[in-house]
């Protein structure tokens, strides 16, 4: 006992093979075995022999300073966790520098983020030769901040801007090309990652998303998602993923599905006291009658649920006609909205650009001679509008009840005032950035940079 040194309850750790300078331990005489946190373990053949790669953020709330590390696997071991836990994990055995002394233990390779500490020193290492004195700390060794911070400078990367991921599908279209634009000429790094192409490990020690050909994606600060349509399910599982890994989604999955979803969403904004055209929505074919004199009779508009940009609306301009169309639709089982049409809007309607609570554009839209509906995409012309405080408010309450950070609202005028249309979570910039001449995707980047905190 008398050759026993006294060990705090936490003690920095040095392992000089593993190219860790320091690295900060709790002290667990409960546990037997010694754990540090690994991310992107990778089992690999070397001369014969199993080797582990992995990667050590050595420093709690600091993912930025990343080693890689190998070393030779020795045992897969069941493990308990301290929830009582079973899982396998992978085993090395390394050289840990404690003080003054130094010697070989086992590590198993754990994820350990959600822990206050990255390693954990287990008895295994501690037999016959500490004793430990849970009232001290640092008795082997300490560091000063100053100190750490000189032993992991050559591992900070100078940051000059942040790490930006647009999730899209199309690189060329304007839209995409702007943000692209604008992210760059504010200093930042963005890249452009196809929706398609990237996939998901789901893991309770180490979830992933990666990218074609195995690139690990764990370095973005932010994600601004321009998903469209046909890709929304499995676009809002990417972004599920990436929030889980703690990076900053502008348009959340919920939010963005909630908007997708138009039954929902009309749902939510009557809930919410946000007025919109009569709409009804029905699935027998029976009272298709009485579902069309509900909303006022014809003519009246029919939208498909998952329309966008104003395709899959049709106008029935009789009573006879709207009931063909919507028994045509039930009868291949396609869900529908029947609602109002609004004749005094005379084919015009505003879209509103909301970024981050606030309306930093619009324009008023109207439909060629012949078309019912307001649609630039469909050669609508575009021209900038003075919006009404009534309408300013709806237009912000509608994103704040679909909880989007963007979006593309759609009011019509109509002699009962404003009416809500739809909330588009992708809205393109093209036409709105040409008829008013304003910057969107500049203020996008600069709503990424508030949430963050990040200054130039």
């Amino acid at each position: 006992m008398k050759d026993l040194q006294i060990i705090g309850s936490e003690e920095w750790c040095v392992f000089e093979s593993l190219g860790i300078p320091a690295i900060k331990a709790r002290i667990d005489s409960g546990a037997k075995t010694s754990s540090i946190q690994a991310t992107n373990t990778k089992v690999v053949l070397k001369g014969g022999q199993e080797w582990v790669k992995f990667e050590v953020n050595p420093l709690q709330e600091n993912r930025s300073i990343s080693i890689a590390c190998e070393a030779l696997l020795v045992d897969r071991r069941m493990v308990k966790s301290s929830s009582g836990i079973s899982e396998e994990r992978l085993v090395i055995k390394t050289k840990l520098t404690l003080g003054e002394a130094a010697y070989d233990i086992e590590l198993t390779l754990a994820n350990r983020d959600t822990m206050e500490f990255r390693m954990l020193l287990g008895r295994e290492a501690l037999t016959n030769r500490y004793i430990v004195n849970p009232a001290e700390n640092y008795l082997r060794q300490d560091f000063t901040e100053t100190e750490i911070n000189t032993k992991y400078a050559p591992f900070f990367k100078e940051k000059t801007g942040l790490k930006i991921a647009l999730l899209a599908s199309n690189p060329q279209l304007y839209s995409n090309k702007r943000i692209i634009e604008a992210a760059e000429a504010r200093g930042h790094e963005i890249v452009f990652l196809n929706v398609e192409l990237a996939y998901m490990k789901l893991d309770a020690r180490s979830p992933e998303i990666r990218y074609r050909g195995g690139n690990i994606l764990n370095e973005f600060d932010a994600i601004i998602p321009r998903i469209k349509p046909s890709v929304t399910f499995y676009g809002c599982a990417l972004l599920r993923q990436f929030d889980n890994l703690g990076v900053y989604c502008q348009n959340s999955a919920e939010a963005i599905s909630q908007s997708r979803d138009k039954l929902f969403a009309s749902q939510l904004f009557s809930k919410n006291d946000i007025h919109i055209p009569i709409t009804g929505f029905a699935k027998s074919p029976i009272d298709t009658k009485d579902l069309i004199k509900m909303v006022n009779g014809a003519p009246l508009i029919i939208k498909l649920l998952e329309s966008t940009q104003g395709k899959g609306v049709v106008l029935a301009e009789t009573n006879k006609a709207a009931e063909s169309v919507i028994n045509a639709f039930k009868s291949v089982q396609t869900n529908i909205l029947v609602q109002e049409f609004i004749k005094e809007a005379n084919g015009q309607d505003i879209r509103c650009f909301v970024v981050n609570g606030k309306v930093v554009a619009s324009m008023q839209r109207q439909a060629q001679k012949g078309e019912f509906r307001a649609n630039i995409h469909q050669g609508g012309l575009a021209s900038i509008v003075k919006i009404t405080q009534e309408e300013r408010k709806l237009a912000l309450k509608a994103a704040k009840v679909l909880n989007l950070a963007v979006a593309g609202v759609d009011i019509i005028r109509s002699n009962k005032g404003p009416l809500l249309l739809e909330v588009n979570s992708s809205p393109g910039l093209e036409g709105i950035e040409n008829a008013t001449g304003k910057d969107i995707a500049n203020e996008m980047i600069v709503a990424i940079e508030k949430k963050l905190k990040f200054k130039i």
